[in-house]
């Protein structure tokens, strides 16, 4: 990786600051195991002038499924369950369920289906979706107030909750994303017995000494913890909304007043809060094909089985109607993550099998076991719509590569 290329990517952090794109951010790359690169730009929270550094503390959101994804895999290998099972076998409030019918104008048009299973749920094809997607599901689960934010109580109320509206398709038959992976994350606490924060904990982010992320700001790491912004002039959420303001960094959670200061629910699908040496463990452990220490996390078989494709084809194949944190072209999805079929569709320098996801706040990091790279961005700027830097920095990092 040349030096004078890797600058570059210096210039094009700043430049984001500069034009007020992102208040700051931090990137971290990896290769053969090894560090090669690290810069933080900009400001963790603009008010108090408090620079983004190594240590600053971000909301992961959707860079949390990857974590619970994995957490099936440990159970899955213990011979607790297989992917065909339906969630109803553990969640019995998913029994007897319905989904809408083709061209259906209201929730209450539907007709009988099975209930999804773990593999659906893993891969955002059981007829989950979420509540900023287009359509009637998404819509009652507005109305209902269904959004797996880390104030909203417990988890196990808002899964049976959930459980109680219709699919958006037929199980298997579209791709959708959705709060599958926070169904998995009471599935996972049903097989264990354990909290979702207590399995995370003892089985993943202790044997790989993560020991700042969880589902709420850890005790002491006071104005460590970033601010979050958006450039809309309404929901920071609104993903598919152009009503941008006349603020482009305007405060929409403070480090100080944010929920994840005192989290009750533990959402599997987005409630983890982390730092960047940390999450590029967990990343290092992916490349490395689920080696941890002297150890494994899950075996290297398992590890190869998660990060390939699970779906017959790209996810465009599918027919989405969602927002995605991934191009659907020349993508397919493994469990829990996307998968580079082919970069030319894609659109974006990479290599076939690369595993990458990202959150909600323009938080992004993907493996590349053919170039032994692993790529951690963390920043605090929601939606992650709002401007192509996954792509670009994509870009960026293959730039290096002369050898």
């Amino acid at each position: 990786m040349q030096s004078d290329r890797l600058g570059r990517i210096k210039t094009w952090q700043q430049r984001y600051v500069e034009e007020r794109k992102y208040p700051g951010s931090a990137l971290l790359i990896n290769r053969g195991g090894d560090e090669v690169f690290f810069h933080a730009a900009g400001l963790r929270n603009i008010d108090e002038q408090l620079p983004f550094s190594r240590d600053t503390l971000v909301r992961l959101y959707s860079m949390t499924k990857p974590v619970t994804s994995l957490a099936m895999m440990i159970l899955l290998e213990r011979g607790l369950f297989h992917l065909d099972a339906p969630v109803s076998d553990f969640l019995p409030e998913f029994s007897n369920m319905q989904a809408l019918i083709e061209g259906a104008s209201a929730v209450s048009q539907t007709e009988p289906c099975p209930a999804p299973t773990l593999q659906q749920l893993l891969t955002h094809t059981s007829g989950l979706s979420y509540s900023f997607n287009p359509g009637l599901l998404p819509q009652a689960m507005e109305a209902a107030d269904l959004l797996f934010k880390p104030d909203q109580g417990n988890l196990a109320p808002m899964v049976a909750r959930l459980a109680e509206l219709p699919l958006a398709f037929q199980p298997g038959t579209r791709w959708e994303y959705s709060v599958a992976t926070d169904v998995l994350g009471r599935v996972i606490e049903a097989v264990s017995g354990k909290t979702l924060g207590d399995f995370f904990a003892e089985e993943i982010f202790a044997p790989l000494d993560m020991r700042e992320t969880g589902f709420q700001v850890p005790a002491g790491a006071g104005n460590r913890f970033a601010s979050l912004y958006t450039p809309l002039a309404g929901d920071a959420m609104a993903l598919n909304s152009a009503e941008t303001g006349a603020e482009s960094l305007r405060l929409t959670d403070s480090w100080q007043s944010s929920p994840f200061q005192r989290a009750e629910l533990q959402s599997g699908g987005g409630g983890l809060v982390g730092t960047l040496d940390d999450y590029m463990k967990f990343a290092e452990m992916l490349r490395r094909r689920g080696r941890c220490g002297d150890g494994f996390i899950i075996s290297p078989q398992t590890a190869d089985f998660m990060m390939q494709n699970h779906l017959p084809g790209e996810i465009a194949s599918m027919g989405p109607q969602s927002f995605a944190e991934q191009p659907m072209e020349g993508m397919g999805f493994g469990l829990g993550g996307a998968v580079v079929l082919d970069p030319a569709r894609a659109r974006c320098p990479g290599s076939v099998g690369d595993f990458s996801w990202g959150g909600i706040a323009s938080t992004f990091f993907w493996i590349d076991r053919k170039q032994d790279l692993s790529v951690v961005f963390l920043t605090q700027l929601a939606p992650s719509s709002s401007y192509p830097s996954r792509p670009e920095l994509k870009a960026l990092v293959h730039g290096t590569l002369t050898a």
